[in-house]
């Protein structure tokens, strides 16, 4: 069905505009007259015209794409809506006035006139797969069978606000260190294609030996100054070539995931992240009546790594065959002994939700502690070592000069 932008006045005089669907124009007047809204223009969405999977595409590409907080906050005042006893379409009609993103409101909009048509929640959501995941879909599904859609909206609110406060948390910790390289290594440029070479010319024009630290810098400054588009090329190729291999190929990204898994220190961060993502993933669908291999396929593409999600899919087809989920986990060689041990205590004592919420609880606490430790460490290493590439700039300027001031006495 169309969506259509409208301008109007309402019964006090005042200006609004939004968004409504209907068959036609004239059917969307009538619609907002009967609200009480009167029309001054309405105008159809262009975007509303194209199939829904080109259109969520397209969504991805624009500057107002939804983006996770976004979604976030709409799960949020649904279950607030839900929970003060308005009805499913009312709540998403006023959803639809409290969303800022255009993008997300059209979406709102279109979930709203199916739910119209007949469609569960569910199944509208499931229309959008690049904003809903199915992680929503599913979980959302469980609370309309289950009469508790309130408490389901609440929990996933919940949830995809921790994961937001987590990632927020990381991108926190390295915004230091990345402004510290971006500055440095423009300080370190700027040095060394414009001071170096003005201040060579001088030591040219002397025609005394040089010291092999000024002349390893020289020939560092005119390499930059002559080859500096073979360098960006180079750049941009390696980039390029990386970036396709990695996203486009499954061998890339085995490669991609393997590696960062293997990276010291990093690697043993990602791992914890991607452990904890997965527990609270997995403890959150069971607790809610997901069952589990239908869980299993769910946290298969919320762990963002081809390695672990591998791991998972082996685990499944275990678990498909009868087997507990612990042992074919402890298998994988993917997952800590500790997570193994967890688990398959949780199994043994009936708490097996409870007891991923604990693991994921856990790692959670231990990925900040890391994210702290290496902040504190890593400021102090950048420090050092831009002191030690500005050092070595400084003695490789002052050592000619040294030596004019001993040749002069």
């Amino acid at each position: 069905m169309p969506v259509y932008e409208y301008k109007a006045l309402d019964s006090k005089g005042k200006s609004k505009k939004g968004i409504i669907d209907a068959d036609s124009p004239r059917i969307a007047r009538l619609k907002l007259r009967a609200g009480g809204i009167f029309p001054i223009e309405i105008s159809e969405e262009a975007q509303s015209k194209i199939p829904v999977s080109s259109r969520e595409v397209k969504f991805s590409q624009v500057f107002q794409r939804i983006k996770m907080r976004d979604t976030t906050t709409m799960i949020r005042q649904l279950s607030t809506l839900i929970g003060a006893g308005l009805p499913l379409l009312t709540s998403l009609t006023a959803l639809i006035d409290q969303v800022d993103n255009p993008s997300l409101k059209k979406v709102i909009a279109q979930i709203r006139e199916e739910v119209t048509k007949g469609s569960s929640l569910a199944d509208a959501m499931a229309c959008h797969p690049r904003v809903f995941s199915n992680l929503y879909v599913n979980m959302v599904g469980a609370g309309e069978t289950s009469g508790t859609l309130e408490v389901i909206l609440s929990r996933l609110a919940d949830f995809s606000e921790d994961q937001l406060r987590l990632r927020n948390r990381i991108m926190t910790a390295l915004i230091y260190p990345v402004l510290m390289v971006f500055l440095g290594g423009g300080i370190v440029t700027f040095l060394v294609t414009y001071v170096i070479p003005t201040i060579s010319e001088i030591f040219v024009e002397m025609e005394q030996t040089l010291p092999l630290p000024t002349v390893i810098l020289i020939g560092v400054s005119d390499f930059m100054r002559g080859f500096w588009w073979a360098l960006l090329f180079f750049m941009v190729v390696s980039l390029t070539g990386i970036h396709v291999f990695v996203r486009k190929t499954d061998q890339g990204r085995l490669l991609f995931d393997g590696l960062k898994l293997k990276v010291p220190i990093f690697g043993d961060l990602i791992r914890k992240s991607v452990v904890s993502r997965f527990s609270r993933t997995l403890g959150m669908l069971l607790n809610n009546g997901v069952p589990l291999l239908l869980s299993l396929d769910i946290v298969k593409g919320v762990v963002n790594n081809r390695i672990i999600s591998n791991a998972i899919e082996s685990v499944r087809e275990d678990v498909r065959e009868g087997e507990n989920i612990a042992a074919p986990l402890g298998r994988t060689n993917v997952f800590p002994p500790l997570v193994i041990h967890m688990i398959s205590a949780g199994e043994n004592s009936g708490e097996l939700e409870d007891m991923f919420f604990r693991v994921a609880d856990s790692y959670d606490n231990e990925v900040e502690t890391m994210i702290s430790a290496m902040t504190s460490v890593l400021e102090p290493v950048l420090i050092l070592a831009m002191g030690l590439v500005v050092g070595f700039i400084v003695l490789a300027i002052l050592l000619p000069i040294l030596e004019m001031n001993q040749i002069i006495r």
